[in-house]
């Protein structure tokens, strides 16, 4: 503690070099803070004082540092501050996790992509192939049949690989606000059953993540989206037209089925909450599309990307700071029917079990008293987006059903012609086989020797071509030069 003092002391004397004596900038800085029993050690500021460098995590969360975590030690030493966005590794999380996409990745444009994620860029020029398009729709499809076999293991719910799945998977939190899509989903259900609108395409929702043991509302989230899952699956007037299961025990093993079987990837954070996030990389470098906040790392995978393929909404952490001191969530549910119709289905019995209709009464309270996650407020833009992408979902499921349907055909008219061809070669094989034979006992003896060599209880054996010698045997029997021999 000692040795902590007297650093405080020597940075001290060097702040008040460039703040004179400012006591508000300085007692900010001050290692030390308070006196007595009271006194605490600010391990951050001793971090600081300590490094030769300091960074953030993303873009967006190195300026927030600056200008809102330690403003004053940025106007001390402007230089030691810098952004390192966090990265993943491609070996494990495409490599390894979506072998099928890898291989045909590296089928267009060589293995240096695997050390150089930058050679992925090559892919662009097959933006518009439709060969590569299809090579990598049934990547994704078969992707998707593995995590649907995973789905009905752990939930006992049967999904539709040919549905649109849009994942939610990572730590559960009110920032992360999972409560944001599972709200999406019942205005969704809502929509079905009150306002009979049958969706154009059929969708997913899958969540999994786990919560801190003591995080009650956390918990209660997990338990709404439980809850929503077992009415929307079970009812009849939904008709498989959405799913919604939550994933059990999130790890990594997990974790490596969810990522390339996602057609849509959600980070749906409050903006300025989330330092950076991986799992939002993870899904955008196995191909999903992405809905999300300008937050963490989602700024520099968009700009990475293009615009056109994130699809974008909900307020800015500029917007949100100028509103937090006037946001009032309970006009909102006042003034906006789609908002309060959600809510009010929350505070009702409709997703509680008989014995306890209070159960979801806390979020209801929380999202229409505080809302500090400014949920409601990006409710209406999410909903909107998801509508967007949906309709580019369809277009492209359309696409792919039509390259199916002639795929299929295609491997019809080939499979009779091959069967033709085979055909025909084994005819020309079993009369070759018959050649030189001149005589009723030859022709005897050479059927019984391939007969015996054809059975299908031999290594060589044929079945289709013990037919074909039978048949040419009788037609040999029958014919002019048989008679002959006769």
């Amino acid at each position: 503690l000692q040795i902590i003092y007297e650093i405080n002391r020597r940075f001290i004397d060097f702040a008040k070099s460039k703040f004179g004596d400012d006591s508000a900038k300085l007692s900010k800085l001050s290692i030390v803070s308070g006196d007595g029993d009271g006194q605490i050690i600010r391990m951050a500021n001793l971090s600081i004082v300590g490094s030769f460098s300091v960074n953030g995590v993303a873009r967006l969360h190195s300026e927030l540092i600056k200008t809102r975590l330690v403003p004053e030690f940025y106007e001390l030493w402007p230089e030691k501050f810098t952004n390192v966005t966090n990265g993943i590794t491609p070996r494990r999380w495409l490599l390894h996790a979506n072998s099928a996409l890898s291989d045909l990745i590296t089928s267009k444009i060589g293995g240096d992509w695997i050390i150089n994620l930058d050679e992925l860029h090559k892919l662009e020029k097959f933006a518009d192939d439709k060969k590569f398009l299809r090579e990598f729709s049934e990547v994704k499809l078969q992707n998707k049949k593995r995590l649907v076999n995973t789905i009905f293991k752990t939930t006992g719910v049967m999904v539709n690989p040919e549905s649109m799945f849009i994942i939610h998977a990572k730590r559960i939190h009110e920032y992360k606000r999972q409560l944001l899509t599972i709200l999406q989903v019942i205005g969704d259900y809502l929509a079905i059953i009150k306002d009979n609108q049958k969706p154009t395409t059929a969708k997913t929702y899958i969540f999994a993540g786990k919560a801190a043991p003591s995080y009650n509302f956390a918990k209660l989230i997990i338990k709404l989206i439980n809850n929503v899952a077992s009415v929307v699956n079970n009812d009849p007037r939904v008709n498989d037209m959405i799913k919604v299961v939550f994933i059990p025990d999130y790890k990594v093993s997990l974790a490596e089925m969810m990522f390339p079987a996602a057609n849509v990837s959600l980070q749906v954070s409050t903006a300025g909450f989330e330092a950076s996030g991986t799992g939002n990389m993870k899904f955008a470098l196995n191909g999903a599309l992405t809905v999300g906040t300008l937050d963490g790392a989602n700024i520099e995978i968009r700009e990475e990307v293009g615009f056109d393929n994130f699809y974008l909404f909900g307020l800015t952490e500029e917007e949100i700071n100028e509103k937090r001191a006037t946001y009032n969530p309970r006009e909102l549910y006042e003034k906006d029917d789609y908002i309060k119709r959600i809510l009010n289905a929350v505070n009702s019995t409709m997703f509680c079990e008989k014995d306890y209709v209070l159960l979801f009464k806390p979020i209801f309270e929380e999202l229409l008293n505080r809302d500090y996650y400014f949920v409601l407020a990006d409710l209406e833009a999410f909903d909107k987006k998801m509508e967007i992408l949906k309709n580019g979902f369809v277009q492209l499921d359309a696409e792919r059903k039509a390259f199916e349907k002639e795929k299929l055909q295609f491997h019809s008219e080939q499979k009779v012609h091959e069967r033709d061809l085979h055909r025909e070669r084994n005819d020309q094989m079993a009369e070759m086989l018959f050649q030189g034979v001149n005589s009723q006992l030859a022709l005897k003896k050479r059927y019984r020797d391939l007969l015996k060599m054809f059975h299908p209880d031999n290594v060589a054996g044929d079945a289709e071509m013990v037919l074909v010698i039978n048949r040419i045997y009788e037609e040999l029997k029958r014919s002019y030069e048989f008679g002959r021999w006769a």
